[in-house]
């Protein structure tokens, strides 16, 4: 009987995310790694006049496998150049808690891209009408309306991340 595939999470160097993705993909077997991800978020930014939609980096310095393997995975990992540590418990990896996978598969989907919120403001009160913000008001910490962003607070990692998503304020009421 296969066992339930676990997600685990790799801390690397801000901005070789990208590189030890690859490297995985590359060195691992595909019967030890189910996958290797970095999740996005979606934002808005006006580039020569026009607004663009660009894909950014959910949780800079970490990668994402998911694996039903933990020892092969183990073995494997240890051999990825530019890896910093796995999250876990000293010697041993521990997968994501089952809440923090339904919390990353609900926010961010299959493809593990946060799309863009769009929302109101009444008073001092925000209200998200569409996105994969709607329902999650209370882990926002602040919204820069100019750079379309809202910033967060989540319990993940087993500790407070701060992380930015795309939002668009439409409306403000006073």
């Amino acid at each position: 009987m296969k066992n339930i595939c676990n997600w685990y999470v790799m801390q690397v160097r801000t901005g070789t995310e990208e590189n030890i993705c690859v490297q995985c993909r590359k060195d691992i077997p595909e019967a030890v790694l189910e996958k290797c991800f970095l999740p996005y978020y979606e934002e808005k930014r006006k580039i020569r006049g026009e607004w663009k939609i660009l894909k950014k980096q959910l949780f800079s310095g970490y990668v994402f496998v998911i694996s039903d393997d933990r020892e092969q995975l183990y073995m494997h990992l240890k051999k990825v150049i530019g890896l910093t540590k796995l999250i876990g418990t000293g010697r041993e990896i521990i997968p994501l808690a089952e809440e923090e996978v339904r919390f990353l598969l609900k926010f961010a989907g299959e493809e593990q891209i946060v799309s863009m919120s769009e929302g109101i403001i009444e008073g001092s009160k925000v209200l998200i009408n569409s996105g994969p913000l709607k329902g999650m008001e209370g882990y926002i910490r602040k919204i820069d309306r100019h750079k379309r962003k809202a910033y967060l607070e989540i319990p993940f990692f087993g500790r407070t991340q701060n992380i930015q998503v795309g939002l668009e304020i439409v409306e403000k009421k006073i």
